[in-house]
């Protein structure tokens, strides 16, 4: 019996390499004999380069690059297939993460960090680059990025702009004679789980900026600062991203990519699944786990959860879900293919509890998750949380 094992990260307790081997451990308490075969994953998000470079046998590179505020930050990120792919999260540099509560603020926080992560890619000879747009602090548009890489975003006196999202407002122009030539040698990926655009009602300032720190009036302001920076990429470099599906994508980071890298926007679920072969991989299972730190209502918007369980279904493969705890709307994953969904809290534990013994809860978790399919194998019948 071969049994797949596919989390991503159960935030702030386990990573997807940790909650995969805790999820192994308890398949393997109920059904020892089981071929187990754990793919950690990610989409997009914290912890896709771990998932990449793990399946693909690639390796970590730490770079110093500059934070959200232009601090000096140390920052992972990977290279796979034979040193000719780079696998960055913009996070590792301009992460929310980075940021204690009183310094967030995305009218000034810079995405210079991630362009420099990207210069690294290029010294190391790379290729094909996959940057993972999730937990940005930013709202910049991918201008510090730009920024990074060479390309000036000057005023109406042909001065340049200072970092982060509001100083768009007073963009005039738009000089990209010193972007690095390397980057037409690259084919890039933005690797995303979000489809927004870069303005309006949907676009990163409204949606996202509140969480990033931004309140009403800032949030507004950083829309218009947006809308501004977008007709000037039209006009000075040719390429509109305003209404792109995914532009919006940390804090605008994916029409910037689109405009000075040529990226190609792609769910991240499905550039780390192509990477880690988790369609050949399920095929012949009988049984495939996944699972998240909250089931909820947005789970099946782009996350590992329901694409891992899009994926099995095409394969025939029965899904269950082990999740931290149960969210408002969790019940929507039942039509996307899950099965069955087992959760630590409050069944096993309270919240203060399984963040106190993560692995030790999410293998018994799992183990229980295990023993009900198999009651349920038996009399042909499915179940639920």
């Amino acid at each position: 019996m071969k049994i797949v094992i596919a989390p991503q990260e159960f935030k702030g307790s386990l990573s997807a390499s940790e909650a995969a081997v805790a999820m192994a451990e308890g398949a393997r308490s109920a059904l020892p004999e089981a071929e187990l075969e754990p793919i950690p994953m990610a989409d997009g998000g914290p912890g896709t380069v771990e998932a990449v470079v793990a399946a693909a046998q690639g390796r970590v590179v730490t770079d110093t690059v500059q934070d959200p505020l232009g601090r000096p930050v140390a920052a992972q990120w990977g290279i796979v297939g034979g040193g000719k792919t780079a696998v960055i999260e913009m996070a590792a540099a301009a992460g929310l993460w980075r940021l204690t509560a009183d310094e967030r603020d995305p009218r000034i926080a810079s995405t210079h960090g991630v362009g420099e992560l990207v210069l690294a890619a290029l010294e190391a000879g790379c290729e094909r680059l996959i940057i993972g747009q999730g937990g940005s602090a930013t709202n910049d548009g991918g201008t510090g990025m730009a920024q990074a890489l060479g390309v000036r975003f000057l005023d109406a006196e042909g001065g340049e702009l200072p970092s982060g999202g509001a100083a768009l407002a007073r963009l005039e122009r738009i000089d990209t004679s010193g972007l690095d030539k390397r980057r037409s040698r690259c084919e890039v990926t933005a690797a995303t789980d979000v489809t927004n655009p870069l303005c309006g009602p949907e676009g990163a300032s409204l949606v996202y900026g509140p969480q990033k720190g931004a309140d009403a009036e800032a949030a507004r302001e950083l829309d218009a600062a947006l809308r501004c920076y977008a007709e000037v990429v039209e006009r000075d470099v040719a390429v509109s991203v305003i209404d792109v599906p995914g532009a919006g994508a940390a804090g605008g980071l994916g029409a910037g990519l689109i405009a000075f890298l040529g990226a190609r926007i792609e769910p991240g679920l499905e550039v780390v699944a192509g990477v880690v072969r988790l369609r050949e991989r399920l095929r012949g299972a009988d049984l495939v786990l996944t699972g998240e730190g909250c089931l909820d209502g947005q789970t099946g918007y782009g996350k590992v959860v329901a694409g891992v369980a899009r994926l099995a279904a095409a394969e025939g493969v029965t899904v269950i879900a082990v999740a931290g705890s149960l969210g408002r709307g969790w019940e929507r994953i039942l039509a996307m293919g899950v099965e069955g969904v087992e959760a630590i809290v409050p069944r096993l534990a309270t919240q203060e509890e399984a963040m106190k013994r993560p692995a030790e809860l999410l293998a018994e978790a799992t183990a229980r998750a295990v023993n009900g399919w198999l009651r349920m194998r038996s009399i042909g019948g499915k179940r639920d949380g």
